[in-house]
């Protein structure tokens, strides 16, 4: 696994721990702000990481725009 996949996984996981404990109101209204803020940053980082992918798969792809796959 690399570390942007591990980074994304470890990132998503936290925030779904986060929305377990809000939906389930296990979170104190004090603890909120400082959810929503760590929460806002781990979706920040996970875009982040989603945009790199793409632009890292779309340069792969844009390879294969000038093949044929016909060989000489």
């Amino acid at each position: 696994m690399s570390a942007e996949n591990f980074e994304y996984k470890t990132a998503m996981e936290r925030l779904e721990s986060i929305l377990e404990r809000i939906d389930n109101s296990e979170m104190e209204i004090d603890e909120l702000a400082g959810a929503v803020q760590e929460a806002t940053e781990l979706l920040r980082k996970c875009r982040q990481i989603l945009l790199a992918t793409e632009k890292n798969v779309q340069d792969a792809l844009s390879g294969l725009d000038g093949e044929t796959g016909v060989e000489a």
